[in-house]
């Protein structure tokens, strides 16, 4: 009989990006379901917080130094885990910059800050984590993208870009690591209401003209991302990768 999707008793999680927003909830949602987490931020005065609210639930967050713009901040952080807890079962690449241009206002370093952390740092997070789970043949690796990846929404194209980009690597990776035990799949949320998405989505006319686009009608939530990457991380999903899943509410499916 397979485990319940949220069984995670035993594992080791490392979520990149998890001082606030959704990240923040993963990590939470990880180590409710019995999973020790491994939590990263540009410093760890950013995580205590997070650590202090997990184990007030009862679950194990450890705090994590980590750059996702400098490649060897990230594979320090990766060997960190390996070293202090044995082995990594879990990775979530959930940490990334969005901000919006006009595609003839964008300069050579948004081009850059965006892609070397939404790709350039995704990708190598993912490398060094397959070093530690390529030993032990199991794996899961959840990469964070949007449905901007899927389709055009205009004064995205950077962000667009690198989504897009996420979502063919997860292909890519899934092909190459699934002889090792290890899936890689993406998860892509639609407009996700968080404490610093809220005063833009409060505002009426930007809330009306995207609840016209979700035919559920309504924004997503930090529970509606969690579920999925849970569900993506368990043992129950051991014959998927290489997907992208929307968690859109339908924009995607027009």
């Amino acid at each position: 009989m397979p485990q319940p999707p949220a069984d995670l008793a035993g594992r080791v999680a490392l979520v990149t990006g998890a001082s606030r927003g959704i990240g923040r909830g993963l990590a939470l949602a990880l180590a409710g379901a019995g999973a020790t987490v491994a939590a990263t931020a540009r410093t760890l005065e950013d995580l205590e917080s997070l650590a202090e609210e997990g184990r007030a639930a009862g679950g194990r967050i450890v705090p994590v130094e980590a750059d996702l713009a400098d490649v060897p901040s990230l594979r320090r952080a990766v060997e960190e885990v390996g070293r202090e807890h044995g082995r990594l079962d879990v990775l979530v690449n959930n940490a990334g910059l969005g901000f919006n241009h006009d595609a003839l206002e964008v300069t050579e370093s948004d081009w850059d800050r965006m892609m070397d952390v939404n790709l350039k740092g995704l990708f190598f997070a993912s490398q060094a984590a397959v070093r530690l789970m390529a030993d032990r043949g199991y794996g899961r690796i959840i990469n964070m993208s949007s449905q901007a990846g899927l389709v055009g929404i205009r004064r995205h194209a950077v962000y667009s870009a690198s989504k897009g980009g996420v979502n063919m690597l997860t292909k890519v990776l899934a092909l190459e690591w699934a002889p090792l035990g290890i899936t890689v799949n993406a998860v892509a949320p639609t407009y996700i209401r968080t404490p610093g998405t809220a005063e833009r989505l409060d505002q009426p006319e930007i809330a009306g003209d995207i609840l016209a686009r979700i035919p559920v009608g309504r924004f997503g939530t930090i529970d509606d991302v969690a579920a999925a990457v849970l569900y993506l991380a368990s043992p129950a999903a051991g014959l998927v990768t290489g997907t992208v899943l929307p968690v859109d509410g339908g924009w995607t499916a027009q």
